[in-house]
Order: structure tokens, then C-alpha cells, then sequence
């Protein structure tokens, strides 16, 4: 899927928390440094990231976005809405709110 939404938008920014030293870290930890980096966070944990990003938005701490995509998502139709929601949005769009992909 990465490869798919770097060849439609290659100037955007895109890491993979895998091949950070992020790798492993409990969900708090995360969101906590994607919001250090100013970094909306795509994800298929829709289990607990969810959780633990409301709760730092009720916190009032920054959260810069979530974007939900389920893990069965086929991966075409993914990419086309990512490249939607990240080509057209601008930060702002996304923050303080977790967004789900191909919800029906």
C-alpha cells in the first residue's frame, strides 16, 4: 500500500513506523510522537489507537490525526481514498479527529 500512495503522491512525507525505532512502543507513546512531529497517523489498529486518540484530544493534548483503515481493505480501493483525503487535505483537516477509510 505504501508504495502505491508514494507513486501517486510522491512528495509527501511517509514513514513507517516499522522501520523506526518507534517500533514497539505502546499506543500512547506513539500518538505521542506522532504529535511531536506534527504527523497524521494511518493505522489499522482500530481497537485501541482510537481510544487512546480521543483521549488526548479530551485531554487537550495535540493530536494531529488519525486515519483508520481497516485491515481488510482492498488495497486498491485504499490507496485511491488515502490519495483523496492526503492529496487534497492540508494538517488542520485532520486534527484532533480520527477519520475511518472504506467504512461503508
Amino acid at each position: 500500500m505504501l508504495r502505491g500512495i508514494r507513486a501517486a503522491l510522491p512528495e509527501l512525507d511517509l514513514i513507517r513506523v516499522q522501520d523506526t525505532s518507534f517500533s514497539g512502543v505502546t499506543d500512547e507513546q506513539l500518538l505521542e510522537e506522532a504529535a511531536r512531529q506534527g504527523a497524521v497517523l494511518l493505522t489499522h489498529d482500530v481497537k485501541t489507537i482510537p481510544k487512546y486518540a480521543y483521549a488526548r484530544i479530551h485531554a487537550g493534548l495535540a493530536m494531529p490525526g488519525v486515519i483508520e483503515i481497516p485491515q481488510d481493505a482492498p488495497i486498491g480501493e485504499a490507496i485511491a481514498e488515502l490519495v483523496i483525503y492526503l492529496g487534497a487535505g492540508i494538517p488542520d483537516d485532520f486534527a484532533n479527529q480520527v477519520k475511518y477509510l472504506l467504512t461503508g
